[in-house]
């Protein structure tokens, strides 16, 4: 290929990235943005793959790396996309780190000059911490979304915190940025041993800022995450000189950022404290999963029909155990038949339901809920003091009214406000904490009724105790 025709065809793949980028923000054009996105990605993939001069190599590499996608996506259920997601990040800055040590160890096969010029070493420098940080910080929050807190305290959906932990992140932030500029003035000779500290240090950087945030917070870190990998990424486009690492990488860091931001903004969190790793940390030894055996009321599906079916409003909150259970189209169905008697019924939907950013609007398009009915927090909060029942579906922190109380390991979280609904029901397999940990009060109330078992099933019993 030209380079004409290799400029043109990075430019149209970046006009598809931008007008994906534009379409995923939005319910009713989602699938066409994923489908523009695909179609740029095979395009900025097929022109690299004919620059490439070993053909072999690359081939292998598309085969491999297409197999195990396919795998995966396959295999994988939508409650564990929070974990593959955070699995693909630490994939994307492992790579960073790997194509920065290629260039470093023969810089002429990348088209650079030798020895590497100080402006390729800065580059190749913020490349390489960044993808560092992402890998290992990601796998720390792969392992907490997965549950592996049981093998290790690192994975822990708890905060881990120690005494001076800002300080120990201070200093190691300052060896790795003292490592990089000996890198930058090092000769061939003597560039390894500072590049080799650099890198290890990050790698350790990236566990250290992620094992104080607790799992309450884990969207955010996700998305954050998200946005690193996009860096870095852009760091080793500029190294290699590659427009389209550079276009693509800036996207994926600028909207990742931005989804942060307006997380971080959702959730009364501070946006320099996600990416320092501060917050979540201070309140941790507040958290309390467990204390006083307590009192709940029970019932039973029937119990719940006859209460959804007497109701004139009802608002239902769907979380991550509706997620798990595979209930979303039961409970659609339920919908269906309280709307045919003529009750209001409206969705709820918090910005971090099911632990990822979109993750309960994913599933209930999936069971085709109109979207008229799927409101978002700030939309539907100021209803559930008129509304007679809100029905909570297997969530658990994103309805804790302790995040209204000072001093609560979750306060300053936005919530959905159930508990001011005149019933309340609650449908969850135990009476274990939510993924932060903490208790919630909203279950001892005494208007609110709790229904224990499977998501799925419950609804499935409610629905035939209607007919």
């Amino acid at each position: 290929m030209t380079a004409n025709q290799v400029a043109l065809s990075y430019l149209v793949a970046s006009v598809l990235f931008i007008l994906s980028l534009r379409d995923l923000s939005g319910p009713t054009t989602a699938r066409r943005g994923n489908l523009l996105g695909m179609i740029g990605m095979a395009i900025a993939v097929l022109t690299t793959f004919l620059l490439t001069h070993r053909i072999d190599l690359a081939l292998g590499a598309l085969v491999v790396g297409g197999l195990v996608g396919a795998v995966v996506a396959k295999r994988v259920e939508m409650t564990q996309m929070p974990e593959l997601v955070a699995a693909m990040h630490s994939l994307v800055g492992l790579s960073a780190v790997l194509i920065a040590y290629a260039v470093v160890s023969d810089p002429t096969a990348f088209g650079m000059e030798t020895p590497i010029p100080p402006g390729n070493r800065i580059e190749l420098f913020i490349g390489t911490f960044v993808g560092a940080i992402t890998f290992s910080g990601s796998i720390i929050a792969f392992g907490k979304l997965a549950g592996l807190g049981k093998y290790s305290r690192l994975f822990s959906s708890a905060p881990v915190v120690f005494k001076g932990q800002h300080i120990v992140n201070l200093l190691l932030a300052l060896a790795m940025i003292g490592s990089g500029l000996m890198f930058w003035a090092a000769t061939p000779a003597t560039q390894w041993p500072p590049f080799i500290v650099m890198t290890a240090i990050a790698f350790v950087l990236g566990i250290m800022t992620i094992i104080p945030i607790g799992g309450a917070d884990m969207p955010v870190v996700i998305s954050m995450l998200n946005s690193y990998s996009g860096w870095a990424a852009a760091g080793i486009g500029f190294s290699l000189n590659n427009s389209m690492l550079i276009i693509a990488g800036s996207l994926v860091g600028s909207s990742g950022a931005i989804l942060s931001y307006i997380m971080c903004k959702a959730m009364n969190r501070g946006f320099f404290s996600v990416i320092l790793g501060g917050f979540g940390g201070e309140t941790a030894a507040a958290a309390a999963g467990g204390g006083e055996q307590k009192q709940v009321k029970s019932g039973s599906p029937e119990d719940v029909a006859f209460l959804l079916t007497n109701a004139d409003s009802v608002i239902i909150v769907p979380g991550y155990g509706l997620a798990v259970g595979r209930a979303q189209h039961a409970t659609q169905e339920l919908v269906e038949k309280l709307t045919h008697k003529g009750i209001n019924v409206r969705y709820a939907i918090h910005p971090v339901a099911g632990r990822m950013p979109g993750h309960m609007n994913v599933l209930l398009a999936e069971a085709e809920v109109p979207y008229e009915q799927v409101l978002e927090m700030e939309d539907i909060n100021s209803d559930f003091g008129s509304t007679d029942i809100a029905f909570v579906l297997g969530a658990n922190d994103v309805v804790n009214p302790l995040a209204e109380q000072p001093g609560s390991p979750i306060y300053g979280m936005p919530i959905l406000e159930a508990h001011k609904a005149r019933t309340v029901i609650v449908n969850k397999r135990s009476m274990a904490a939510g993924y932060a940990g903490v208790d919630n009060p909203l279950f001892y109330m005494d208007k609110t009724m709790m229904v224990f078992g499977d998501a799925k099933k419950v609804v499935e019993e409610i629905v035939k105790a209607i007919e």
